[in-house]
């Protein structure tokens, strides 16, 4: 894949029009159907999900399928959607079991690649959601992953398996279809107001999980820009593979000092025994993590930053904005969540009785 930024031609697509987007129902697919629906030069929005969206959308609209999207091909010919965005990896190994993340990944990715390869295939710009577990975690890494480096250990986790596998698609489908602008970005570890992972509800312990004589370097990037970083690739039409991660690494000492915590060091032999309370608490810290703890990770995201793109936060100012929620949290309490209900909202899309008050061009 060319990590080069693209020079889109007379006859290629420019800003995308007509878009489908998996995993509307995460974070990652809500988020950036909202921010699709922003733009006016968007006109078709489809969302796809095995789960209903968490988030109010106002023209996105939803289809529900099943783990692997076999449906997607009838769905792609139908919409005649110019650009997918595919943000439905797992990569939290705790939301399911081992096959059910393949289903996911690898299955689903599968039957993606097979609808936008198709012969009468409109999609040209496809991007898909990645992470830096890739990379994995070793006494031996780097300080910093390049888009080029490799793993130091080969991949033995089913996550990090999971992970390579997709990748590999993703670059087979970019070869076999030089007509169509491929992206891959890889998010470090996502911090933020709502995103929920081991990490962030590590963090909300009284005491935060460490690993006896080790202090590893963390790096974090905040979910606003995670959003915008999504979009900036989109917009501009960035082939290839980008790191996403704000700048500067924390020694998790200091992650925990920022969150006015405390560390609860575990032994680092037989770690699994003593993590078991930990899950009573609802925190489940999957061996990918408990290795984060010993080694850390840090990615060096030059090149997104060389194509244009301008972070809004750093690793530490993104553990301080997510203080920051967490107090406000503390104080005024959870907000009365969005339920989706399909024939509430058939009704304001679709009823003649709805009277429309957007602006006309």
């Amino acid at each position: 894949m060319d990590p080069r930024p693209a020079n889109p031609t007379a006859d290629s697509p420019g800003r995308p029009r007509r878009v489908l987007v998996t995993g509307l129902g995460t974070f990652w697919g809500g988020r950036v159907a909202q921010a699709l629906e922003a733009d006016p030069e968007v006109e078709v929005i489809v969302g796809l999900d095995t789960t209903e969206p968490t988030v109010e959308l106002e023209r996105t609209e939803y289809v529900r399928v099943d783990a692997n999207y076999s449906i997607l091909s009838r769905i792609v010919k139908a919409t005649q959607v110019d650009t997918v965005i595919h943000t439905f990896l797992v990569v939290d190994p705790t939301l399911m079991s081992k096959r059910a993340m393949h289903e996911v990944n690898v299955i689903g990715t599968m039957n993606l690649f097979a609808a936008a390869s198709s012969a009468d295939s409109t999609v040209r710009n496809v991007m898909v959601k990645s992470s830096t577990v890739v990379y994995g975690c070793a006494p031996e890494d780097p300080v910093w992953f390049t888009e080029d480096t490799p793993r130091s250990r080969p991949a033995r986790r089913p996550v990090e398996r999971s992970v390579e596998a997709v990748e590999g698609y993703v670059r087979d489908f970019a070869t076999d279809n030089p007509h169509v602008n491929v992206s891959l970005l890889r998010f470090s570890n996502v911090i933020g107001d709502e995103i929920q992972t081991p990490l962030t509800r590590a963090l909300r312990l009284p005491a935060v999980p460490s690993l006896f004589g080790f202090d590893p370097r963390f790096q974090f990037v905040h979910e606003d820009d995670v959003v915008r970083a999504m979009i900036f690739a989109l917009a501009n039409r960035l082939p290839g593979v980008y790191n996403v991660a704000g700048d500067g690494l924390l020694p998790w000492s200091e992650v925990a000092a920022i969150c006015g915590k405390r560390t609860a060091p575990l032994p680092p032999i037989g770690t699994g025994l003593f993590t078991t309370p930990l899950r009573f608490a609802g925190i489940d810290l999957p061996e990918e993590y408990l290795n984060l703890l010993r080694y850390g990770r840090g990615v060096d995201n030059q090149r997104l930053k060389d194509a244009g793109f301008e972070y809004a936060f750093t690793s530490a100012q993104a553990v301080r904005a997510f203080v920051e929620h967490s107090r406000l949290h503390d104080i005024l309490g959870d907000a009365e969540s969005y339920r989706y209900e399909r024939d509430v909202e058939q009704f304001f899309r679709h009823s003649p009785a709805v009277v429309d008050n957007r602006p006309r061009d």
